[in-house]
């Protein structure tokens, strides 16, 4: 039995079994340093990814560079933690694990950048009291998918409005009242959505709101819109970092190494990546010099168009992830770091990466290169034990937007088909058979009713050629993006057909070797 009770500050663990007392220090600025800087960003979002990413960023630049700039948080929606940061006065832990040039990293610091967190929902006056501040030069968010949204039943008037967008109009059009139109006095705004070219998202999303409230602004509408459009600057950015999030298995070992009780711990990778598009109306050295994160050696680029690098991250990491799961589950392997080290799916992974994938890109070798062994290391995590089959969720609909343009590509480029791909799709298409591997571990794909029916009728044919006919045609069910019945392009369906047998015959692990 174990009883916590608060003393002094202090939160007291007896163990009654084994009869020890144990000391915690709450967290907090009375009993840790706090750094004081003035208030430059606005963070829609207090969750585990910004708290890991964007806001140990602005950490790294305090300590490297002149950044000198503090983060004021606010909860983007009615509930959220906004309470319990402000609990510990914003300060928190970061651990982050992984490898770095081939060595294990498992480190701990504590982060002090967010100066305070606000709920608009309940303190609204001080949310948008923050238009007022002269300092306050950045906004950035992430506020999941649907945040960057239009909602038209959002009113000016309302405390605040409901929708993310709503929220920076509100905050803008008080910001250009204060400051009378000052070009000075525009913000930079770089979302962290998981959308694609997610800032031109956002810029429509605002537009949109500053014409829906016209009679709102009255006189100031030409004035507003003008500044918006002139002074104020929207990326669209790509963020990358896994972040698992509350350690809950460690959190005990952790708070006795940092020697808090912190209960906003953040676990992520070590690996991390910002790459923010130049607005249309600033310059790359001008965003740099005020957002000075490569001086702090972070790996964060500005770059004049985010695509290609969105391109590299889902042909490079995600593309290697849906093909190497089904192949590794069917080979009796179960995490992706044993995959990597094992000899003979090491190199089929490192072929459809390499030799495969890496081709049908447009970005220096080099750096692709670079990148792929960074996407290596992160498979390769000690700490994080990934599933294979956690991946394997909607594998056909990943397949199609990870992979099959690079095979085309490839193809293209190259005059044959990518061996490596085209066997991660026959792993999927006999992944989506069922029944249980060789060991006796069940197989139970995931993915939409209408995908699985229609499997299970191919599969009860016995005849493989059926099967991969049937899968490459199926526009309406599988291949609803690209509507091409992929049976029309040359050799795959005969290289399909090749591979279900081999995979029937030989096995998986057997099959794989036959082209490496």
């Amino acid at each position: 039995m174990q009883r916590i009770i608060k003393i002094m500050g202090r939160k007291q663990h007896y163990d009654a079994t084994n009869l020890i007392f144990t000391y915690m220090k709450a967290l907090n600025k009375q009993t840790a340093p706090k750094a004081v800087a003035p208030e430059k960003i606005i963070q829609f979002g207090e969750g585990n990814f910004l708290r890991a990413f964007v806001d140990w960023i602005v950490w790294n630049m305090n300590a490297k560079t002149n950044f000198n700039g503090s983060v004021a948080v606010v909860q983007p929606i009615a509930q959220g933690m906004a309470e319990w940061l402000n609990g510990q006065d914003c300060l928190y832990h970061v651990n982050l694990q992984g490898r770095l040039n081939g060595e294990a990293v498992n480190s701990l610091e504590r982060i002090d950048v967010i100066s305070r967190a606000l709920n608009p929902y309940s303190q609204n006056a001080a949310f948008m009291a923050l238009a007022d501040q002269p300092e306050i030069r950045f906004v950035i968010s992430n506020t999941t998918e649907a945040g960057i949204t239009f909602d038209p039943a959002c009113k000016f008037t309302d405390a605040p409005a409901s929708a993310y967008p709503g929220k920076l109009v509100q905050l803008l059009y008080r910001r250009y009242k204060t400051f009378e139109g000052d070009p000075k006095k525009g913000l930079i705004f770089m979302p962290c959505e998981l959308i694609f070219l997610n800032g031109h998202h956002l810029k429509d999303c605002i537009r949109k709101y500053i014409e829906l409230w016209k009679e709102d602004l009255g006189a100031d509408y030409e004035g507003f819109k003008e500044w918006f459009e002139k002074y104020n600057y929207v990326c669209a950015t790509l963020v990358d970092r896994i972040v698992p999030g509350f350690p809950r298995k460690d959190i005990k070992q952790i708070q006795e190494k940092v020697g808090y009780a912190d209960n906003l711990v953040v676990q992520a990778e070590i690996f991390h990546l910002w790459v923010i598009e130049k607005p249309e109306n600033m310059s790359i050295e001008e965003l740099e010099k005020e957002f000075p994160a490569n001086k702090a050696g972070l790996n964060v680029l500005i770059a004049e168009s985010e695509k290609p690098y969105h391109e590299r991250k889902v042909t490079l990491l995600n593309g290697p992830h849906t093909v190497l799961s089904p192949v590794t589950y069917l080979s009796g392997v179960n995490i992706v770091r044993d995959a990597c080290n094992h000899e003979v799916l090491g190199k089929y992974i490192n072929k459809v990466m390499f030799d495969e994938l890496l081709e049908t890109l447009n970005l220096p070798k080099e750096e692709l290169k670079a990148y792929g062994e960074s996407v290596l290391e992160r498979f390769n995590n000690p700490y994080v034990d990934h599933a294979v089959t956690s991946i394997m969720l909607n594998s056909f609909p990943k397949f199609e937007t990870r992979d099959l343009p690079g095979l085309k590509t490839y193809l293209e480029r190259k005059g044959e088909l990518p061996k490596g791909l085209v066997l991660g799709l026959a792993a999927i298409i006999t992944y989506y058979k069922g029944g249980v591997r060789e060991d006796g571990a069940p197989i139970t794909p995931n993915d939409a009713q209408e995908i699985m029916d229609l499997l299970t009728q191919l599969w009860a044919t016995g005849n493989t050629r059926k099967v991969a006919e049937g899968v490459l045609a199926s526009t309406d069910i599988i291949w609803k993006e690209s509507k091409q019945n992929l049976n029309e392009i040359p050799g795959l369906t005969d290289m399909v057909v090749a591979f279900l047998d081999s995979i029937q015959t030989k096995g998986m692990l057997e099959t794989v070797k036959t082209i490496l």
